[in-house]
This record gives C-alpha cells, sequence and structure tokens, in this order.
C-alpha cells in the first residue's frame, strides 16, 4: 500500500461514524422505542446498557478469535452487521429482535474500531500515522455531534423507521467505499495468540488501562447527565439545550484536531495537561453553572476538551501494545467503555445522593485520581530508564 488512497480513510471515518451513532443514537429516541414496543423507560433503557457491556466484555476475545482473517473481511462483515441491524430496527415490531439485534453488531464494534484504526496508520507513512488516525477518530466526534442529533430530529420530525434508516444508509455507504476502494488484506504473518496476550502481563500496559479507564470516567460521569444538569442548574429549556449539545458535538471536531496536533508534538506533555484542563473546565461548571451566558460559553470550551480524551486514552493505551495494535485497540474499546459504565453509575449515585449541581465532583474525583495514575505511571517509566510514555 504505498500509494496512499485518502479516500479509504475517508470510507473507515465513515465507518466509525456509522458505528457511533448506531450506538448513541438509541439515548435520542427512548420515547419513541417505549411507545412502538409497549415497554417501559427501564426496558428500553437495556437498549443501552447491554450494548456498551457486550462492548466491554467481547473486544479483546473476539479480536484474538479471528487474528488470522483477512482484515477487509472482517470490516465488511462487522460494517454490514451494522448496517443490517438498523433496518431490523426500522421494521421489527418485537422488541426482543431489537434487543438480540443489539447485542451482535456491539460484539462487532470493538472488532471494526480496532482494525480500522491500524490499517488508517498502515495506510501513510510512519510520520503521518497519527494524522491518519485522528482523521479515523473524527468519525467519531461528528457521530456525536450530526449523528446522534440527526437521528432524534428524524424520530421527532418523520418517523422512528426513516430515523433507524439514516443509520443504516450510513452504514452500507461505509461498506460499499470499503468494498471499493479498500484492496485485500490478507494476514501475512499470523500473530499468534500467545504473543498478543503476552502484552498482558506488561505492568506499564495495565497502569496506562486504569488510566484510560478513570479519564473515561472522568468525561462521562457527567457527560452522561449533560442535558439535565443543563436544566435544572442553569435553567435552560429544551430548545436551548438541543442547541447545546449539537455545539457541543461540533466543538469536539476542533478539539479532536487540536489535540491530534498537541500529541503530534508531545504524547507525555498532553497525558499529563489532560487532566488539569478538565478539572478546570468542571471547576468552571460548578461556579459559572447557574449563569447562562457563561455556560453557553462554557459548552464551547467543554466540547473541545472531552474529545481530547477519545484520542489522548487510545494514543496512551496503544503506547504500550505496539506489539500487538490490533489487540491494544481492542483493549482500548473495552476499557473505555467499562470507564464510561462506571462514570455513569458514580456520576447517577452523586445526583441521587448530593443532588444535580454536586455531580461535577464525580467527575472532579475521576480527573484527579487519573492524574495520580499518570503521574505513577511516568515515575514508573523513569524508574525503567524509558525516556516517555510512547518509548
Amino acid at each position: 500500500m504505498k500509494k496512499v488512497n485518502h479516500l479509504i480513510i475517508i470510507m473507515l471515518a465513515v465507518g466509525v461514524f456509522g458505528i457511533i451513532t448506531t450506538e448513541m443514537s438509541i439515548v435520542g429516541v427512548l420515547p419513541q422505542i417505549t411507545q412502538k414496543f409497549g415497554v417501559s423507560t427501564a426496558q428500553a433503557g437495556l437498549l443501552v446498557s447491554i450494548f456498551a457491556l457486550v462492548v466491554a466484555i467481547s473486544g479483546p476475545f473476539l479480536l484474538l478469535l479471528v487474528s488470522g482473517i483477512n482484515r477487509k473481511t472482517l470490516l465488511l462483515t462487522a460494517i454490514s452487521i451494522f448496517a443490517i441491524s438498523n433496518m431490523i430496527y426500522a421494521y421489527t415490531t418485537q422488541f426482543e429482535v431489537m434487543l438480540i439485534f443489539r447485542i451482535l453488531p456491539a460484539a462487532l464494534h470493538p472488532l471494526f474500531f480496532s482494525i480500522a484504526l491500524v490499517t488508517a496508520a498502515k495506510l501513510v507513512p510512519s510520520e503521518k500515522s497519527g494524522q491518519a488516525v485522528t482523521k479515523v477518530f473524527t468519525g467519531i466526534t461528528v457521530g456525536f455531534a450530526l449523528g446522534v442529533p440527526l437521528t432524534s430530529y428524524l424520530a421527532e420530525q418523520f418517523s422512528l423507521e426513516i430515523a433507524f434508516l439514516f443509520g443504516a444508509f450510513v452504514n452500507a455507504l461505509a461498506f460499499i467505499g470499503l468494498m471499493i476502494l479498500l484492496p485485500s488484506m490478507p494476514v501475512e504473518k499470523k500473530m499468534s495468540f500467545g504473543k498478543q496476550i503476552r502484552i498482558l502481563r506488561k505492568s506499564a500496559l495495565w497502569l496506562n488501562i486504569a488510566i484510560v479507564t478513570f479519564l473515561f470516567a472522568a468525561m462521562f460521569s457527567v457527560y452522561s447527565y449533560f442535558a439535565e444538569y443543563l436544566a435544572k442548574v442553569t435553567a435552560m429549556n429544551s430548545s436551548l439545550i438541543s442547541i447545546m449539545l449539537f455545539i457541543f458535538g461540533v466543538t469536539m471536531i476542533l478539539g479532536n484536531q487540536l489535540f491530534g496536533v498537541f500529541l503530534q508534538k508531545s504524547i507525555v506533555n498532553t497525558v499529563i495537561f489532560f487532566p488539569i484542563l478538565y478539572s478546570v473546565v468542571y471547576l468552571l461548571v460548578y461556579y459559572l453553572g447557574s449563569y447562562l451566558v457563561p455556560m453557553i460559553i462554557m459548552v464551547f470550551i467543554w466540547g473541545i476538551v472531552h474529545s481530547g480524551g477519545l484520542i489522548v486514552g487510545q494514543t496512551l493505551l496503544i503506547s504500550e501494545a505496539k506489539e500487538a495494535p490490533e489487540f491494544g485497540n481492542s483493549l482500548f474499546v473495552s476499557f473505555s467503555n467499562l470507564g464510561i459504565t462506571l462514570g455513569t453509575s458514580i456520576g447517577g449515585w452523586f445526583i441521587s445522593q448530593l443532588g444535580i449541581h454536586q455531580l461535577i465532583w464525580s467527575g472532579f474525583t475521576f480527573t484527579l485520581l487519573s492524574f495520580i495514575l499518570i503521574i505513577i505511571r511516568l515515575k514508573f517509566s523513569n524508574s525503567r530508564n524509558q525516556v516517555s510514555l510512547s518509548s
């Protein structure tokens, strides 16, 4: 693959966009789902929780099982299941069927994501691999910025079926693009299970995994309740909150590019700087929370910083999994989802016990814990005469 076809990287980003839209858009259409299937909100919520749980559990193990299969075949299989699942969502009348077709794509989510990141890095010269990975990550931020609100809008203005058909269309587009543009990618030298699993013996890797888990807990312990915070603390109406959600997502695109540049310059400095910056954001959100105009400004800043955690976390974890990059990326997907689950649960406890305004201290605590672990990680590197986290 000496000649770089940038359309392939774009199609990989489109695939990630379709996957994120499929995963997260359910949150915005839960009321329509409860009405369509005649289930409770708690039951409908299983469509969200079971997806995250399957992603967290399945990723590394499934990737090990398919380590000898052509990478193009795996990418096309995964994205096709997402397209089919959205079609099922659109037309099924059985809630149980929809639940099953949340489990299937969730199992393949880490597969597509992990292989897509490694493929993008291999398509370009090594010095530009970080930029290629950042472009694929753009699919995530655009999914938050456009995919999720657009799905909700289509369901509200037209129908639930149209909303899910949009998801099917995006995933089908990625399938067609990759089928045409991506060359066959047979595994020239299959990496043994033992060699891949061997990276789990590295103490530094487990420190990085803990950091990633706490970073995502810090980010999503508050973000998961973003709308409720703005409604109850800032007293925004639903229309303004919708605009804030859109702005948050759009600024994530800018933040993704910005942190990509930071990481190219220095992984160590960026990793140290990120939790400090997020802590400052949380303090400002807490003390400015009841003021409308300052909070609108903070949403812009918050979105930019929030997106940094995605690429910072991936870069940090893969820095200790270079011997098995696909397996390393699957670990990132799994433990970031574990962090999301942890953060959302603890954030909910803060709300129930202390009130919505005190929710911010949940995120602040996790940023502090992640920063402490980063310092420990750096001291561990120094003790082993390692120059940096990326060494």
